[in-house]
C-alpha cells in the first residue's frame, strides 16, 4: 500500500543512525504503512487495542521502576527489571516529547517466557500502533506481549 509523506518521513527517521544507532525497523523491508496495517490486524484479532496493550506495559514498567534496577515480582508471576540509562529519545513519528532511555525486561514465571521493551515502545504502541519492524532489537510481537503479560480484557 502506498504510504503518506508523513509515514515516509517517519520511516526515514527509523533508519539506523538517525534517532537511534540500531534503528526501529530491523531487517524488515516493508513500508511503514504495511507494518502498521499488519500489526493492527493482529491486535484486533487478539481482541485488544493498542492502548490496552500499552496500558498494561506501562503498569508493569512503573512497578519495576520502584525496585531501582533490581528484579521485582508483579502480580505474583511477572519478574520485572527496569534498567535506566542517561538521556532521552524522541519519537520517530515526530510526536512531541522525549522518552527516557529505560529498558523493561519481564519474565512470566509460569511459562518462563521473557521479553523486553523501552519506554518509547509504550508510546509508539499507544499513539501510533507501532511495534517496530521484524528483526528489530526491540520488536514486540503483539501475540507475545498479550501472552507473556497475560493481557485479558473483560468484555
Amino acid at each position: 500500500m502506498k504510504q503518506s509523506p508523513y509515514l515516509a518521513k517517519a520511516q526515514l527517521e527509523m533508519q539506523p543512525g538517525s534517532i537511534s544507532n540500531i534503528g526501529f525497523l530491523g531487517d524488515d523491508k516493508r513500508n511503514l504503512q504495511d507494518i502498521l496495517n499488519e500489526d493492527a490486524k493482529t491486535v484486533a484479532h487478539l481482541g485488544v487495542t493498542h492502548a490496552q496493550v500499552a496500558d498494561v506495559m506501562e503498569k508493569v514498567m512503573h512497578e519495576g521502576k520502584k525496585a531501582f534496577g533490581n528484579p521485582v515480582l508483579y502480580k505474583d508471576f511477572l519478574q520485572v527489571t527496569v534498567e535506566s540509562s542517561r538521556g532521552k529519545m524522541p519519537c520517530p513519528f515526530g510526536h512531541p516529547g522525549m522518552y527516557p532511555k529505560e529498558v523493561v525486561c519481564v519474565t512470566n514465571q509460569k511459562t518462563n517466557e521473557s521479553m523486553c521493551w523501552t519506554a518509547l515502545s509504550i508510546h509508539m504502541i499507544r499513539q501510533h500502533g507501532f511495534y517496530q519492524g521484524k528483526g528489530s532489537s526491540f520488536r514486540i510481537e503483539p501475540e507475545k506481549v498479550v501472552r507473556v503479560l497475560e493481557i485479558v480484557i473483560d468484555k
